[in-house]
């Protein structure tokens, strides 16, 4: 053999060599990123991190610092002073009796726990006066200088929100939600909205500007949240009513160790999701209720270019026993995800209305990237979503529109039960990046108007699954 024989001879095996290292790599990965069987055994351990936090048994009543429950006197600074009293000696509740309470923004501090008495509500200004200062916030996944969220603690640990009582935002069609610029919401042509702020706030995201210059407030038209922890450790927000935000309710950011539970949220503003969990890892949403205008529980990680920036995911989060009604998903990842989600387990919820457009969301595109894994959703009755009970979409908002493309793997869907929707399952995603691993079994789907969409996957098994009453086949290898 020649020797230029020789070397095409060496060089293709070496080639093939290399072809199969990579295959082998690829196999690896996966196998390694593959959520087992047993996942839901992980819940256990999860759960035995996300311990409330305690406070001593001392009271500070906001009477006692000035505050009047008339509904009209301002009780801002009647607020700061209990909370900073509370704070100061070492922690304790910050009670806030029967009454209307009228205030500005409510800033935390470490070791207080804000109890709202069943008969008392907090009624925020409509005067976006009462937020400023801007504060360090988080709009719609991107980091910025902008008004103050209702609720907010920046950097603060063991903080609670209790009782039985009411949070009213006081937002409405005259007040915050206008400046979604949509007429249904208030806004009038000419009139000034939040679209052009926003724009800039994106775009500022991928030029790379400081976050300390992208300052918005007062002349701007970004909505805050309303209730908002940031870079905060041991939370706990139980048994309180939420109602008219002017976007997202409860927003964990960046946060550890945060608790939900028992929490009432109704409200159809625009954008007004019921609860996101943000960059947060080890949280527990339980037993609570969702009536809203748009998501009622979705898990986020930053957007584009910022998320990319912190990376830092949304893990192990825990939803058990919830009810959700009006929305456009019950549990729902994204669109928000750059940097990445993993390890959701939904258990025990019941989801039911016209109004309710999907139960399992996952939104993205090939602007967000990021990785979308280990998802777990069992024993969930479903009585009637108006899209589809398993919608995992790649083509959200921009659509098929950068070079992020994400990767969406392993979910695994067990004992769902839906009476109607227009599809069980509707799966979009590019031939370049296909949804992987997508298990269900023991599900039945009835009253399905359109059967299925199912676009680019690979390992998609079905076992004990009915749709319409007919039997599906149990494994599908791959569809591109």
């Amino acid at each position: 053999m020649s020797g230029h024989s020789n070397k095409h001879f060496h060089g293709n095996t070496l080639a093939i060599i290399l072809a199969l290292l990579l295959l082998l790599f690829q196999s690896l990965t996966i196998a390694l990123h593959a959520a087992p069987q047993t996942g839901w055994a992980q819940v256990e351990k999860i759960l035995s991190q996300i311990v409330s936090p305690k406070f001593p048994a001392r009271d500070f009543n906001v009477a006692t610092y000035g505050a009047i429950g008339d509904g009209k006197t301002d009780c801002t600074e009647a607020f700061r002073k209990a909370i900073a009293a509370c704070h100061d000696a070492g922690g304790g509740r910050v009670v806030v009796p029967a009454g209307t309470y009228s205030t500005g923004a409510i800033h935390l501090k470490s070791n207080v726990n804000l109890r709202v008495a069943k008969n008392a509500t907090i009624l925020f200004s409509q005067d976006t006066r009462k937020y400023l200062p801007v504060v360090f916030t988080r709009f719609e996944g991107v980091e910025c200088m902008n008004y103050s969220p209702f609720i907010y603690a920046y950097e603060q640990e063991n903080i609670a929100i209790t009782g039985s009582g009411t949070f009213d935002g006081n937002a409405g069609v005259e007040a915050w939600w206008l400046w979604k610029g949509k007429k249904e919401y208030g806004w009038k042509e000419g009139a000034p909205n939040g679209e052009a702020d926003v724009a800039k706030l994106f775009q500022m995201a991928e030029d790379g500007v400081p976050v300390a210059q992208r300052i918005f407030g007062e002349g701007h038209f970004i909505r805050p949240n309303f209730i908002q922890p940031y870079k905060c450790k041991n939370v706990l927000i139980d048994s309180v009513t939420l109602k008219r935000s002017p976007m997202w309710e409860i927003h964990p950011v960046l946060c550890e160790n945060v608790t939900v539970s028992n929490v009432t949220v109704i409200t159809h503003g625009p954008n007004n999701d019921g609860c996101n969990p943000e960059s947060s890892k080890n949280v527990l949403i339980k037993n609570c209720y969702f009536d809203t205008g748009d998501d009622c529980i979705a898990i986020k990680s930053g957007r584009n270019a910022d998320g990319r920036r912190l990376n830092v995911p949304s893990e192990n989060i825990v939803i058990q026993g919830c009810r959700m009604k009006d929305g456009h998903g019950g549990v729902v990842i994204g669109s928000e995800a750059s940097g990445s989600v993993r390890n959701v387990f939904a258990e025990d919820c019941v989801m039911d209305s016209p109004n309710l457009e999907r139960a399992l969301r996952i939104k993205t595109n090939s602007r967000r990237g990021g990785v979308i894994e280990n998802i777990f959703m069992r024993n969930v009755t479903v009585g009637e979503v108006s899209d589809a009970v398993i919608w995992v979409d790649f083509f959200y908002g921009e659509g098929d529109s950068g070079p992020h493309a994400p990767l969406v793997r392993n979910i695994y869907v067990s004992n769902v039960t839906s009476k109607k929707s227009n599809y069980a399952l509707f799966l979009k995603a590019y031939e370049r990046a296909p949804i992987s691993n997508l298990k269900i079994e023991n599900c039945r789907f009835d009253g399905v108007a359109r059967g299925n969409v199912l676009n680019h996957y690979r390992e998609l098994k079905m076992k004990d699954v009915y749709i319409n009453g007919e039997l599906q086949k149990q494994d599908s290898e791959a569809r591109r």
